[in-house]
């Protein structure tokens, strides 16, 4: 029980490398050591790296290597990560092991044989197709409409990354940090409804958000039980050694079911070739995602207390990656009885109905919880008529995941305010928190910053432009960039 509200979080926790080009081993005029460049912050930042392979034009695979030759890592004690794994790319270059020199490690990048490669991606594409680890396909018009239609296999890692355990540890024991944290914030609407005054002049979508949050401070309203699905961005500096938090990100937190699913395949691949590739696969990390996600909602729907109720999946009219939504949905239903439907806000709106107690009722049927998978970004809201349904909710008695307020609390704008000097100390008490918070804040700066905008201009190789509202692909990254990646 924190204050008068019944709080409850599960975190997601995901590491984000500088991305990579990809690559045809089969094309000779390619050199896969080009990649340096686009590489090398993943290096600095981890023990090892691994192939990876994604789906081309033609629906074949390339494979991409992501481990230059001889480029510097982490300083990392063998003690205190976890079981790196090793580089691999398809060429002549034989297997060197890892020297250490003083207290760097070294790692040459180790040669898999072609024909490995090939039976491991024909192994992983069929393991794929019978463990739910899909998306719908783009290229088929009712992929994103209709389940089990142009089905897709999700882009995945052949292999998986070594991380260092000690980041690994202090990004768990943040996460309880940020979600009080986030919570704080979202109690306190004067805070949120100044810090983002400038933002609503330019913004319309912010407005509109601001415009929902304001009336429900006009209305006193309370959120007696408030939901949280969080989820941190981090990066580890290769210049610092420091782990950074990149975003954090308080609505529709994506790629829980899919991501149990890579960690599955993973173990399963290392385990049928746990000789030839001198791997252990018991190293392989677990994922608990889908079952703590389920377990969180279960434990709000039974403090809402009405054994009839369903959770509310707000959705997209599209939604190729339905299948992530339905790995949380599925084990919901499995593991504890409960009942969700899928609507979109156009839905909500033309079905919804509030009673006079408060209750959100959807055809007949009394909501326990608005779970958000949508909602996120304008594009969402093309009517008024999703406006309509967004306050709809917003002024019901059903437990939102998340409430305006803490929707609002992801926006970047916030998180760089609570970045700046004496901040943190108004939501935070203890003053060990508030320095281990502090201390994984990377630099936001807005455009009003005229030194910071000269420096961009100036090294603009140095800054990720991102917009402060949620939602992937909107990032705009200098193509010369070495240290900043595109997610």
């Amino acid at each position: 029980l924190i204050c008068p509200h019944f709080l409850l979080y599960m975190t997601c926790f995901r590491s984000l490398l500088t991305p990579v080009e990809v690559w045809n081993p089969t094309n000779q005029a390619r050199n896969p050591h080009d990649h340096r460049r686009s590489t090398m912050a993943a290096a600095n930042a981890f023990t090892s790296a691994s192939m990876s392979c994604a789906p081309s034009l033609s629906g074949s695979v390339n494979v991409i290597a992501v481990c230059p030759r001889s480029v510097a890592a982490a300083r990392t004690l063998s003690s205190s990560c976890l079981r790196p794994v090793r580089c691999a790319a398809v060429g002549t270059a034989a297997p060197v092991a890892a020297t250490a020199e003083g207290d760097e490690r070294r790692f040459e990048q180790l040669a898999v044989p072609p024909e490995l490669v090939d039976e491991l991606v024909e192994e992983a594409l069929v393991w794929c197709s019978q463990h739910g680890l899909v998306v719908g396909d783009k290229n088929h018009p009712r992929s994103g409409k209709a389940p089990g239609v142009g089905l897709l296999h999700a882009p995945f890692a052949l292999l998986p990354m070594s991380f260092p355990k000690v980041y690994w540890e202090q990004a768990l024991e943040l996460a309880p940090l940020f979600n009080e944290l986030v919570h704080r914030v979202s109690l306190d609407g004067d805070f949120l409804q100044q810090t983002l005054a400038r933002t609503k002049e330019v913004d319309p979508f912010t407005r509109r958000l601001l415009d929902i949050h304001s009336k429900m401070m006009e209305l006193n309203k309370k959120e007696d039980i408030q939901l949280g699905l969080t989820r941190s961005d981090y990066m580890i500096d290769g210049a610092t050694d420091k782990l950074l938090q990149v975003e954090l990100n308080t609505i529709s937190t994506s790629s829980n079911g899919l991501a149990c699913g890579v960690s599955e395949l993973h173990r399963n691949l290392i385990r049928h070739h746990q000789r030839e590739l001198g791997l252990d696969p018991t190293s392989v990390v677990g994922n608990t995602a889908i079952a703590q996600h389920a377990e969180a909602l279960a434990t709000a729907w039974a403090e809402y207390n009405n054994q009839s109720a369903v959770v509310l999946v707000v959705v997209q009219a599209e939604e190729r990656y339905m299948y992530d939504q339905y790995w949380i949905t599925v084990a919901l239903r499995e593991m504890y009885g409960v009942t969700t439907i899928r609507k979109t806000m156009a839905e909500i709106e033309a079905e919804g109905d509030l009673r006079p107690d408060g209750t959100l009722v959807i055809n007949g049927r009394p909501v326990a919880i608005v779970y958000f998978r949508a909602g996120y970004s304008p594009a969402d809201y093309p009517s008024e008529a999703e406006w309509r349904a967004r306050l709809l909710i917003e002024r019901s008695s059903a437990i939102k995941c998340p409430s305006i307020a803490h929707h609002l609390v992801g926006t970047k704008k916030i998180q760089q305010e609570l970045a700046k000097e004496n901040v943190l100390e108004r939501f935070l008490d203890n003053q060990s928190d508030i320095e281990n918070v502090r201390k994984c804040f990377a630099g936001l700066w807005s455009l009003e910053n005229d030194i910071i905008v000269n420096s961009a201009i100036e090294s603009p190789e140095l800054f990720v432009l991102k917009p402060q509202r949620e939602g992937g692909g909107i990032t705009s990254v200098s193509p010369c960039s070495q240290n900043v990646g595109h997610y």
